[in-house]
């Protein structure tokens, strides 16, 4: 999928602001509204965009998984581990 790049909007990363701050260009005089190009370019680079930040979104929430599942297990290790020499320290007195 190409990226939009145009003169008129969206140039760089997208923020809310930039988005709400997109202005079109007219078509001409005879027709009212915008080009359909315009409109369908914009369109696309959004639809990119929201497909970009999802996949990179899915990739944070698996790689926060994994580093939670991997501080329980070491928690879970450093609880066993204190909890087998308190109960060794019992018995050495």
């Amino acid at each position: 999928m190409a990226v939009y790049r145009s003169a008129h909007a969206l140039v760089g990363p997208l923020t809310p602001g930039r988005v709400e701050a997109v202005e079109l260009p007219l078509t001409s005089r005879l027709r009212r509204g915008y080009r359909t190009e315009d409109v369908d370019a914009v369109l696309h680079r959004l639809a990119y965009e929201l497909a970009e930040r999802s996949r990179l979104l899915g990739m944070v929430s698996a790689e926060n998984r994994r580093i939670k599942g991997a501080l329980r297990d070491w928690q879970t290790a450093r609880s066993a581990a204190g909890t087998d020499s308190g109960s060794m320290a019992g018995h050495r007195h």
